[in-house]
């Protein structure tokens, strides 16, 4: 199926910094509306209004999702608001299609003091369900939802997973058209951000989906189109979504911390070379996958070291550790280490895929065989990896094919 069932054109929606102002204005703006005055144009911006949101447009068909990343204070949230109905937008045209099932903000809906079994099926019948099909889907929601023995329970003594455990199961068992998530899941354990994937990929064929968050591996596995909001514009929009997470990645400022110590040792500098480049020459040091790469340290021994060994950790754009070397002590036999010392770890080629990487550097000790943690200077360098043929995981292997008759 190719039909949109979202359409929304030229969006903008506006807020005042001050709310006494925005009090003021409002009241003016309800006594034009009853008066049939004229009214200040919707386009214009009074005295302390910003745009929170401006002139978006896209559409969702069924069977695709959207994600909508940016950093925070983008217009993400409020963009999802005006979808739902929640708040009303200033300019523009929102055409929504079929029965919509949205998780905007932790536990929206409930009634706190009503329990969780009232609440399925307040918020069902909200969403469009007979009574009699909530009781048909009921054993399914609870299921899903994992709340058993707390079914009876008051949900304002839900803790955050719980809230989200209960609207997402309500949500995706009314069967929507349209599926609204914003950020919600970041709460859920893992088991069952796993199993609201699973259910989102069933929904998939069906439905309509956008999908904010800042969780970028959460993205990649579900998005179909990627819109970057920046100060409530279009900054970006693909339907690569590998391309879309990199812009989103390019809107940071990231800076290594400075090089730190103590007493026993220090990292006085670190630097990469890749050819001829060189990242004391170019800060903003860029290499291509399959490139070689070098990562040199000068590391000064403030005290006697008997058996120092240097680890690199490498880390994604997600800070998640991928990849680690440990093998200095089978290469590097420094024993009784003081002074100043350089050293350089050679990479053949880069497996990396497209994007933003950092190195931690640690240094321990190995007296008597115990390991002992000298320092550990986490992200005390950044480099980007490009890849014109990769997606957006943070390892692209290339092994030797062969075809097999």
């Amino acid at each position: 199926m190719s039909d949109a069932l979202i359409k929304v054109e030229n969006l903008s929606k506006k807020f005042c910094l001050d709310l006494k102002t925005s009090l003021w204005y409002g009241l003016k703006d309800i006594s034009h509306e009853v008066w049939g005055r004229r009214q200040v144009s919707r386009n214009m911006l009074r005295k302390g209004e910003f745009w929170a949101v401006r002139d978006i447009s896209f559409e969702v068909k069924r069977g695709e999702c959207l994600g909508l990343i940016g950093r925070n204070g983008a217009g993400k949230s409020t963009l999802l608001k005006m979808l739902n109905g929640l708040i009303r937008p200033d300019t523009g045209r929102i055409e929504l299609y079929g029965r919509v099932g949205a998780l905007i903000e932790l536990g929206s809906g409930f009634n706190p003091i009503l329990t969780g079994r009232e609440n399925i099926y307040i918020n069902a019948s909200v969403l469009g369900l007979s009574r009699e099909e909530i009781n048909r889907k009921f054993d399914d929601i609870v299921d899903f939802s994992e709340i058993g023995e707390f079914l009876d329970t008051p949900v304002q003594y839900y803790s955050s997973g719980m809230k989200v455990r209960l609207g997402f199961a309500v949500a995706a068992h009314v069967e929507p058209d349209i599926l609204l998530i914003d950020e919600v899941l970041a709460v859920g354990d893992m088991g069952f951000v796993l199993k609201c994937f699973n259910k989102m990929d069933e929904l998939m064929q069906q439905t309509a989906m956008i999908f904010v968050s800042h969780n970028m591996p959460q993205v990649s596995r579900i998005c179909s189109e990627v819109i970057v909001l920046s100060k409530g514009m279009t900054h970006f929009r693909s339907t690569e979504v590998s391309e879309g997470i990199s812009a989103y990645y390019d809107l940071f400022d990231l800076k290594p911390v400075d090089f730190t110590g103590n007493d026993q040792a220090s990292l006085d500098a670190i630097w990469l070379t890749s050819g001829e480049k060189d990242s004391r020459m170019d800060p903003s040091f860029e290499i291509n996958h399959g490139d070689p790469l070098e990562v040199h340290l000068a590391i000064t021994f403030k005290k006697p070291m008997h058996l120092p060994s240097v680890s690199l950790m490498f880390y994604d754009k997600e800070q998640r550790n991928f990849g680690e070397v440990f093998n200095f002590r089978d290469s590097i036999k420094l024993h009784h280490a003081e002074g100043s010392f350089s050293m350089t770890a050679r990479f053949r080629e880069i497996q990396m895929g497209q994007g933003v990487f950092s190195i931690t550097v640690g240094l321990s000790d190995f007296t008597g065989n115990i390991r002992r943690s000298v320092f550990r200077i986490q992200s005390a360098i950044y480099f980007r990896v490009r890849s014109a043929r990769h997606g957006w995981a943070p390892m692209q292997f290339t092994p030797d094919w062969t075809l097999n008759p």
